[in-house]
């Protein structure tokens, strides 16, 4: 009977079924407060972590496109978006001024010690997680390339129809 369960849960692990939950790391916002990532929520609907920082380019143009939609994607969905800077402490200073330059009205993490990215077992930035309703990662995608946001906000479409 154990090896029966354990192969459905390995094949529900494989194939996605199972999804994760977030783990419990705590953070800041760039005001200064405390937030555990495993509280992360928009109210039953699905939200989005994008993982950042200041000095890569293409995590600068991800958010930059999405920021372009964002207004469009919370009218159709009510999708909320995380943005997890990883700068160093040395760093840190820069995102504030980035953020207000480029007008970004997400909320915005800090994870100097890359504690978050590296519970997640995240290499390489940019790297964008999609939670479904009840804080599940149910996508994850890494890189970017022009047009990519279109995926995200699919997958989200996805899941505010089920």
């Amino acid at each position: 009977m154990k090896i029966r369960t354990m192969a459905l849960l390995l094949f529900f692990a494989i194939t996605g079924m199972v999804k994760a939950q977030l783990p419990s790391i705590t953070l800041k916002t760039m005001d200064g407060k405390t937030i555990q990532t495993d509280q992360l929520s928009n109210d039953g609907k699905p939200f989005i972590i994008d993982f950042f920082a200041t000095w890569c380019k293409p995590c600068n143009r991800e958010l930059k496109a999405i920021h372009e939609v964002y207004p469009d994607w919370q009218e159709e969905t009510g999708v909320k978006l995380y943005a997890v800077s990883i700068d160093q402490a040395q760093n840190i200073h820069k995102v504030k001024p980035m953020v207000d330059e480029n007008g970004w009205e997400y909320e915005v993490l800090l994870d100097p010690n890359s504690d978050f990215l590296h519970a997640l077992s995240i290499q390489m930035i940019p790297y964008v997680l999609i939670c479904d309703g009840n804080g599940k990662i149910v996508f994850r995608k890494n890189g970017y390339t022009d047009g990519a946001e279109e995926e995200l906000i699919e997958k989200v479409r996805e899941l505010v129809k089920k």
